[in-house]
């Protein structure tokens, strides 16, 4: 038998749809109740593709940048919307200043001492 992805939006108003029952096909078990489908569930396919493919290449994004034949600034363009799409700024915060950062480091635009120094103060 083929199981189809499961809906996370109504077909006739697009609103999210709840779970309400969890059946065993094992033994035929149901249980009823009100259930939240965890972030991941709720992905559309081309976030929940992108993340598999990080998963898969343990988080290197040169190795999904060569997977996918994209650039390395697509590739996290991709995670960035990933995160958001899961609730998480990608950009905002300690968290993008660090990238951004570490960004610059890479690309040669800043030297390690600076880097360092601009980690330690906060500073982008």
């Amino acid at each position: 038998m083929v199981t189809k992805p499961m809906p996370v939006r109504c077909p006739a108003c697009e609103a999210p749809l709840a779970v309400r029952v969890l059946y065993c096909p094992s033994c035929g078990s149901e249980v009823h109740g009100r259930f939240q489908p965890n972030e991941f569930a709720l992905l559309p396919k081309e976030h929940l593709d992108f993340l598999r493919l990080f998963v898969k290449t343990r988080g290197n994004l040169k190795e999904v940048e060569r997977i996918l034949g994209v650039s390395y600034p697509t590739v996290r363009a991709r995670l960035d919307a990933l995160l958001r799409a899961l609730g998480y700024e990608a950009e905002e915060g300690e968290g993008g200043d660090r990238l951004k950062v570490l960004e610059a480091l890479r690309r040669g635009e800043i030297s390690v001492e600076e880097a360092v120094a601009r980690l330690k103060g906060g500073k982008s």
